[in-house]
């Protein structure tokens, strides 16, 4: 395996679930980011948390710290703020990314086969990213779904839109050499 070719790859990943979570955010009201679907699901707001959460939690200190700090109150990320700050939130956010993408961003493929540790379970440095390019793109989907049952009058599609595949793959094929 080349190591740099997959730390590319998990980068390039980790954008596109950031990305799809910001598409889907900007289309839904700021006031309507903590509704819920009912009291046990997660609101926009507490994906939010918890996402950047885990991610200050995990990227932080990766190659010399537990992954799950001391000071994250992990509980505390799903339950709905007191008050609602849209302000603080996006702060937490954008420090949440930046912390991965900074993070894995200094890595190199030499890092690969070192250990590391979550919640005091070894881990290489591998494994580790591969838990979160999991983790991640699960709550993504959560947050894709959520906020178009938000913003379904105006909800504009993040990928090809329903009927759009047979144009899609037109434009798609129209500039690539044939086989």
């Amino acid at each position: 395996m080349n190591g740099d070719l997959y730390l590319a790859d998990a980068l390039k990943r980790f954008r596109e679930a950031r990305t799809q979570c910001d598409r889907a955010l900007a289309q839904v009201p700021v006031e309507r980011w903590t509704h819920r679907l009912d009291p046990e699901s997660n609101s926009l707001a507490t994906l939010m948390l918890h996402l950047s959460g885990n991610m200050l939690s995990r990227w932080t200190d990766f190659l010399t710290t537990d992954g799950e700090k001391p000071d994250r109150h992990r509980d505390t990320e799903f339950e709905d703020p007191e008050t609602f700050d849209p302000e603080a939130l996006r702060d937490r956010w954008e420090r949440g990314w930046a912390c991965l993408f900074d993070t894995l961003g200094s890595l190199t493929a030499a890092d690969l086969d070192r250990v590391v540790t979550i919640r005091k379970e070894t881990h290489t440095v591998l494994e580790a990213i591969n838990r979160q390019l999991a983790h991640y793109p699960y709550h993504t989907g959560q947050i894709v779904f959520l906020a178009k049952h938000l913003a379904p009058d105006s909800w504009k599609s993040l990928s090809v839109a329903r009927g759009g595949s047979v144009a899609y793959n037109a434009a798609k094929m129209k500039d690539r050499p044939q086989a």
